[in-house]
């Protein structure tokens, strides 16, 4: 079948020299995202230096969902290169298999808040300590961003089963690409930050 005369389909990518403007918006989304979490990771080294900060070990479950995240962003280049290649079954498979190592790994970081409040660290409050709080802010924001992520992936992945994902329709995967390894790169920075810092 020739996906060029498939009803609905067509090439978004630009033709000029420029930028797409959508590829632009996510550049300064993300651009954005480094920025607060930037100011994130400022605050807690200062914040630890003044004292008052409760140690405590981190949920093992931190690595394990870093393992998740790094296999995830594997199976979303692979569904990448299904795409360019018009492999719609592979691209299809690579994009659910995606979006389950997603959901895995916020799973995971449930488990870890779990296994903090079973140790006494909470958010605010009089029991709350700095350590613990911004730790939970970390996780919690990052956690936000994934599911947006989820989302882009299941809008591409409807968008798959409508033949509108290929090698001639490629901004929709492209994009998606970008910003799932994009938090997979924040939340592995995230993690040696608070190996290193914890």
């Amino acid at each position: 079948m020739d996906l060029a005369m498939v009803p609905g389909t067509f090439n978004e990518e630009t033709k000029s020299a420029g930028v797409h403007p959508l590829k632009f918006a996510l550049i300064l989304i993300i651009v954005s995202i480094v920025m607060m979490f930037a100011a994130f990771t400022s605050a807690y080294i200062v914040r630890r230096a003044e004292g008052n900060w409760l140690e405590f070990e981190l949920p093992n479950i931190l690595f394990i969902d870093t393992v998740i995240i790094l296999l995830s962003s594997v199976s979303m280049q692979w569904a990448y290169f299904a795409a360019r290649n018009n492999k719609l079954g592979v691209l299809k498979t690579m994009l659910l298999l995606t979006f389950g190592l997603g959901v895995a790994f916020l799973a995971g970081q449930f488990d870890g808040w779990a296994e903090l409040v079973r140790n006494n660290v909470f958010f605010g409050g009089t029991e709350s300590n700095p350590a613990g709080s911004f730790l939970y802010v970390l996780t919690g924001v990052h956690g936000f961003h994934l599911i947006s992520g989820l989302i882009f992936i299941l809008a591409v992945l409807i968008a798959s089963f409508r033949y509108k994902v290929h090698s001639k329709n490629m901004l929709r995967i492209q994009l998606c690409t970008i910003y799932w390894h994009f938090l997979g790169a924040l939340w592995l920075y995230l993690y040696i930050f608070l190996r290193i810092n914890h």
